[in-house]
């Protein structure tokens, strides 16, 4: 089964104390999904800042290095976002034709 089917959906299935994730070719999705992207939103930044106190708390100075590297890791994720976003609306842009 190809994984680029524009008609797949991964949908999750319960049984007793587990949950498994699979493709689903009639577009079933489970709802009980839909709380990870606003969970991960909303514990990602206190995660962040519990680890820079952390770091602090350990050694003073490592709380540089790590803010260096949050900063470092988070323009690179923002720079590929840009160039994604910049070529969704280049490709949705309506093409000139001589």
């Amino acid at each position: 089964m190809s994984l680029h089917k524009p008609d797949a959906h991964l949908y999750c299935t319960k049984s007793l104390c587990s949950a498994s994730v699979s493709i689903a070719p009639f577009g079933v999705i489970c709802e009980a999904m839909r709380i990870a992207k606003p969970l991960l939103l909303a514990t990602t930044p206190v995660g962040a800042v519990w680890g820079l106190f952390e770091a602090y708390r350990l050694a003073g100075g490592l709380v540089f290095l790590m803010a260096a590297m949050m900063g470092v890791i988070g323009a690179g994720i923002g720079t590929v976002v840009l160039t994604v976003r910049r070529e969704q609306a280049a490709a949705r842009a309506p093409r000139e034709r001589p």
